[in-house]
This record gives C-alpha cells, sequence and structure tokens, in this order.
C-alpha cells in the first residue's frame, strides 16, 4: 500500500466517523431519559475550485459551523477569501482539499473533471463527492457533447470513479446562490440527484446549512432532468413548485 492511499483510506475512516456522529446521534438516545438534543457535529469541507460557486458555497457554509479547506492551482490567489473567513478556512492545493474534507465539493469547469479524477483518484476514493459543474461544448470540446447526451450524473461518475456521487448546486446561478440564501419565506430548491442514500442525507444537510431546500429528484440517472438547457435549469422556484415541475411526489 502507498503512503498516498494508506493516508487516504486512513481519512476515509474517520469521515466515516465523523458523519456517522451526526447521522446516527438520535438512534444512540433511544430509550434514554428527556435531554436536549445532542449538537450536529460540523463537517470539513474540501473545496476543489473556489470560483463563484465554491466561493460562496465556503462562505455559507462556514457562517454554518464547518470547516473548509478552499483550494486552487495557485492558493496564494485564495488569501483574500480566506481572510474573509478566518478562522474556519484555509488555502491549499486540490490534494490537500482532497484529503481534508469530509465531503469534497467539486466546482471547476466541466472540462478539467477527467483530469481531476484521474490525479485525485486515491485521495477522492470512497468520499462524499458533490459535483456542480455543466457540460459546455464551447468551452470543455466533444467531451461535453456526450456528457450531455448521456446525462451528467451518469458522465461524472465515469470521470470519478470510486467516489460517493451526488449532483449539487449545478442547476442555480451564482448571483442567485449568493442573494437567495437563508431568503425569507418558503426556501429556493436546490435539485439532487445520488445513488448513495447516505451521501444524499450529507447532501441534503448541507443544502440546508447553506440556505435552500433540497430536493432530492433520484439516482444519477436522472440529475439529466436539471441538467444545462432543461426547464428547470436555473429557475427560481421553491420545493412544491419544482416538485411539480418534474413530475415528483410531495416529500413525506
Amino acid at each position: 500500500m502507498s503512503g498516498v492511499t494508506g493516508h487516504a483510506r486512513a481519512l476515509s475512516a474517520a469521515a466515516a466517523v465523523a458523519l456517522m456522529a451526526w447521522t446516527g446521534a438520535a438512534a444512540g438516545a433511544a430509550g434514554a431519559a428527556p435531554a436536549a438534543a445532542p449538537a450536529v457535529a460540523p463537517l470539513k469541507i474540501g473545496i476543489i475550485g473556489a470560483g463563484h460557486i465554491g466561493g460562496t458555497l465556503a462562505s455559507l457554509w462556514v457562517k454554518a459551523g464547518h470547516e473548509v479547506l478552499v483550494s486552487s492551482r495557485h492558493p496564494g490567489q485564495l488569501a483574500g477569501l480566506v481572510r474573509s473567513l478566518e478562522p474556519a478556512a484555509r488555502a491549499g492545493t486540490p490534494r490537500e482539499a482532497a484529503l481534508f474534507g469530509n465531503v469534497v465539493l467539486i466546482s471547476v469547469p466541466y472540462g478539467a473533471l477527467p483530469q481531476i479524477g484521474r490525479d485525485l483518484k486515491a485521495e477522492l476514493s470512497g468520499k462524499i463527492v458533490l459535483d456542480t459543474g455543466n457540460p459546455y461544448p464551447q468551452r470543455d470540446g466533444d467531451m461535453a457533447v456526450q456528457a450531455r447526451r448521456q446525462g451528467t450524473g451518469v458522465s461524472s461518475a465515469e470521470f470519478l470513479p470510486g467516489v460517493r456521487l451526488v449532483r449539487a448546486f449545478n442547476a442555480i446561478n451564482s448571483g442567485d446562490l449568493a442573494s437567495q440564501a437563508h431568503r425569507s419565506g418558503e426556501r429556493i430548491a436546490i435539485p439532487l440527484a445520488g445513488d448513495d442514500s447516505q451521501a444524499l442525507e450529507v447532501a441534503q444537510r448541507l443544502v440546508r446549512d447553506a440556505g435552500f431546500e433540497p430536493v432530492v429528484v433520484g439516482p444519477l440517472a436522472r440529475a439529466r432532468e436539471f441538467d444545462v438547457g432543461t426547464a428547470v435549469y436555473t429557475r427560481l422556484m421553491t420545493a412544491a413548485q419544482l416538485r411539480q415541475a418534474l413530475g415528483l411526489k410531495r416529500a413525506r
């Protein structure tokens, strides 16, 4: 076993423990005398790509109590963002972000996704990964044409093998992400798709912590229902409106 692989697996085990601490807290208290609800443990979130979406989510999640490591090929360029979020944020390389996070957000131009999957395969293995990218042929080339044809949920899973993938935050503009977070009244809905139930639970928590309402559309194959060009893409809708538009049953 290489040092990198061993390190990644150790961190993956630690991440599982941290995630179980908040998903299983209620079950552990069954039968006990009434008491205050246990505090939900904050998450460590690695962010690969601290542009408009990644940077905005970093800020929203830090305000919700999480710890983030924002990354870029040039971490020094993130000094201003990190200073605004200290002490719960720091900057690093994409590899450091992948190792750091219980959860990893990937928010990069879609054409960069295959390279990230190759370069960080060991570090991302077994991790919950939220993918926000959208394929644009004029920017990303032929791979974007194929990704749109088969749907981004299926394509992203091919580019990021071994991760617990959730499509999230791809169907909202960065300006709306910043301005509509925690708005009064009914929150704006964020559609999600994934094949891993626990990954979807974590994604729903992070959507709520960012100030929005999660709507699970279904498995990764259904992520195409909120891809670029669909009727719901970048439309500001409440959860009820989004479910109606996609023909989903009401949440239980």
